[in-house]
């Protein structure tokens, strides 16, 4: 999983996942792009900074299919998965992330970066 660690959203909502997973086992890794792994996904720091991408099984997912597709990997929020991906849900969560939370986050990132 692909996400920006200076972003405190991200960072948090994507440290409690790591953590879990951590705990469990499980066989994710989360790569800031701020890291050198970057380069891993032939993504730009800005693309990259724009949404969340996750690669599963040779598949690059970003956004609300993304999710999904951490979801599943995680026995706590396996149920998630399976509702956001339901017809109708899944259009209209990934409306809300498309054209709301990612954008916000986005321009969040850049007035960080412009101030430091």
């Amino acid at each position: 999983m692909l996400y920006n660690g200076d972003c405190p959203v991200c960072s948090f909502e994507i440290d409690r996942y790591s953590a879990y997973s951590g705990r469990r086992g499980l066989p994710i890794r989360f790569d800031d792009l701020n890291g050198p792994r970057l380069s891993d996904w032939g993504l730009t720091e800005d693309q990259a900074a724009r949404r969340l991408y996750v690669l599963h099984d040779g598949e690059v997912r970003s956004g609300i299919d993304g999710f999904i597709v951490l979801w599943r990997q995680m026995p706590r929020t396996r149920w998630l998965g399976r509702i956001v991906a339901l017809p109708g849900v899944r259009q209209v969560a990934s409306v809300l992330y498309d054209y709301a939370a990612a954008p916000l986050i986005y321009r969040w990132h850049l007035r960080r970066q412009a101030r430091a």
